[in-house]
């Protein structure tokens, strides 16, 4: 990474519109500098969000369907670059990358020749026609009500939808109102183990959201530029919140296992974490004494993201 390059005036920006709810407005993608330094900070972090995923379906032996791949504000193209990475691409296939800024288009095409040289990239709009797998990466926060209903519109189009946006509150409630609108058009295959209605739209759980943590790799501790980018990000660098949506046509079994939501609350003597299932979102005790095994990795940190369904707290 070329640290020394790096706009730090922009990030703060950057990060001054997302915060503050304006980069929805207009195209902030003034340079191609500006690109290239959100791309080796945030756009990392956003990134490691996308391995995350990736790696989970990959464990639960999905694979993606034949088809074009659209990147739909596709930003520095991250999304497409880490899909390429866990998946390859179809060389029978093409890329579409849509942004609402030309300048970002021609960069995320640009790096993904870097990686794959003989992709097919298409920068164009999507027509309303049947494609293979939808990419959305952090775009929830800059669209009107309006927006959404245009993306949904453009996803019934779609055979496999892969989502992933800030582990907020408001991002996550969005997400799950998407989901709500397609559970009956697509399986729910991620983060669900289950295609109920979402045990979190229940009164007792107004107060939750459904989110997860990636993990931070090595560098990000051991690099002092990280540390920098951090301080003037104002970010954590160990917490790695999202929330992501995983949808599919093709047929799909459910495991109807417990996944995990957020952290456990460690105790002394048993830990509580929250889990979703069939049955509803709830939350569950785990005794040092009954579960001495997974207790300790509750304790560091290291929640598997499924479970058995276990019984209430």
């Amino acid at each position: 990474m070329d640290w020394e390059n790096i706009d730090w005036k922009a990030l703060d920006r950057l990060r001054s519109a997302f915060l503050d709810g304006t980069a929805g407005a207009a195209d902030y993608w003034q340079n191609e500098r500006v690109l290239e330094s959100y791309d080796q900070t945030f756009g990392q972090r956003i990134r490691w969000k996308w391995d995350y995923v990736l790696k989970e379906l990959k464990a639960r032996i999905w694979s993606p369907p034949s088809g074009e791949i659209v990147d739909w504000g596709c930003g520095t193209g991250v999304a497409t670059r880490a899909f390429a990475t866990h998946f390859g691409f179809d060389p029978s296939g093409r890329i579409i990358l849509w942004d609402r800024s030309p300048t970002a288009m021609r960069y995320a095409a640009h790096k993904a020749r870097e990686l794959v040289p003989t992709v097919n990239v298409w920068l164009e709009k999507p027509a309303e026609c049947a494609f293979g797998t939808l990419l959305l990466s952090h775009v929830l926060t800059e669209l009107t009500d309006a927006q959404v209903e245009e993306l949904v519109a453009l996803m019934a189009f779609a055979t496999a939808v892969i989502w992933i946006e800030p582990g907020t509150y408001e991002a996550s409630r969005r997400l799950i109102a998407v989901r709500e609108r397609l559970r009956d058009a697509f399986h729910v295959v991620s983060p669900c183990t289950h295609r109920a209605a979402c045990g979190m739209l229940t009164p007792a759980n107004e107060r939750h959201w459904c989110h997860h943590f990636a993990p931070s790799p090595p560098e990000a501790f051991t690099d002092g530029h990280w540390a920098k980018f951090a301080k003037l990000a104002g970010v954590d660098l160990r917490s790695l919140p999202l929330s992501f949506l995983v949808l599919d046509k093709r047929p799909h079994v459910y495991s109807d296992e417990l996944r995990v939501i957020g952290r456990p609350r460690v105790y002394k003597a048993h830990a509580l974490l929250l889990g979703c299932d069939s049955n509803g979102v709830q939350e569950y005790r785990h005794t040092k004494r009954e579960e001495a095994d997974l207790f300790r990795r509750l304790k560091k940190g290291k929640a598997p993201p499924y479970l058995p369904t276990r019984r209430k707290a």
